[in-house]
């Protein structure tokens, strides 16, 4: 899978510390940040990429990206 080409949905949101915090529902746990949106994307790209090589080491299966994002009032 390492140099495939995955897509993954990410979460991005304003931290307290004003910080881009980017998160990855398919792949728990994995959570980077950054100063802007592009670096927290770049951050984000990275810590996948490092996610998912950690889980085919252990032999662990790598989940697939079935997350739904949707949008409620509240």
């Amino acid at each position: 899978m390492k140099g495939d080409f995955m897509k993954r949905k990410v979460v991005l949101y304003r931290g307290e510390d004003g910080y881009v915090i980017a998160e990855v529902p398919s792949l728990q746990g994995c959570v980077s940040q950054g100063k802007t949106r592009n670096e927290a994307l770049k951050n984000i790209k990275e810590a996948v990429s490092l996610h998912v090589e950690v889980l085919m080491e252990r032999g662990l299966t790598v989940p697939n990206d079935e997350t739904e994002v949707v949008e409620i009032a509240a």
